[in-house]
């Protein structure tokens, strides 16, 4: 089975919000695509945001997808503890971080790796599979049972995440997934802009449409007025 691929991408800061802390990248020659969002509350989130961007933007082709993962995994961790080594430099301790989603694709076989609330679904025969899990307080809320997902979009630390890219602990820790690539699966990486604004009954519909999905996604945020900067990457097999 060959395996080939679609993608679209849109970034937009919001309906609320002038600057855009958002990044993606889309290296189909490798079958990487990849998000990222500066931490909301730290200095300079555009500028780490782009920092991750710019990391994974220099894994070399040619290399087997295993190889391009580790080494994408590499790039990630030298970038985290450059940002800590920063922070501690600064007299005020502030930190520069993001988020990271990141989704490698080869014929046979897709990995998702990513640290914070940063997700990736997949629409697969008409249903929706979120295949990230949050790092952040509110999910570890409802993971214990404390709150249900409709409480957690309005807590007041619903914007609180427990991993990023130079935040959190000394190493950085990133969650991995993997599985079987099937033709037209179509995978959605995005930031929790386009989440807090759409559930996923309706991010499902936008993906079903076809299309320019990613466009289709972000304009349905904007038409619920997303407060957050949005970014959206739809990936389709065929």
């Amino acid at each position: 089975m060959t395996v080939e691929l679609r993608h679209s991408a849109v970034s937009h800061p919001g309906a609320v919000r002038r600057e855009n802390q958002d990044a993606l990248l889309c290296r189909p020659e490798i079958g990487l695509y990849l998000v990222a969002d500066g931490a909301g509350g730290h200095r300079d989130g555009g500028v780490a945001s782009a920092r991750v961007v710019s990391s994974a933007a220099s894994l070399a082709p040619g290399a087997t997808a295993v190889e391009r993962l580790a080494g994408l995994r590499r790039s990630l961790s030298h970038l985290h503890d450059c940002l800590l080594d920063e922070m501690d430099a600064r007299a005020d301790g502030s930190s520069t971080a993001s988020t990271v989603v990141a989704l490698m694709l080869d014929q046979h076989f897709f990995a998702c790796l990513w640290a914070g609330d940063s997700r990736i679904y997949l629409l697969r025969d008409g249903a929706l599979i979120r295949l990230t899990h949050d790092h952040s307080v509110v999910q570890e809320m409802i993971d214990a049972g404390t709150i249900d997902e409709r409480e957690a979009e309005s807590h007041r630390e619903a914007h609180v995440i427990t991993r990023a890219v130079g935040a959190g602990s000394a190493s950085l820790m990133l969650e991995k997934r993997v599985g079987q690539v099937m033709p037209y699966d179509r995978f959605l990486l995005c930031t929790d802009g386009l989440t807090r604004a759409l559930d996923e009954a309706l991010i499902r519909r936008c993906l079903e449409q076809g299309g320019d999905a990613a466009r289709t996604l972000v304009a349905a945020a904007l038409r619920h007025k997303a407060r957050d900067n949005v970014t959206a990457v739809v990936v389709t097999t065929t």
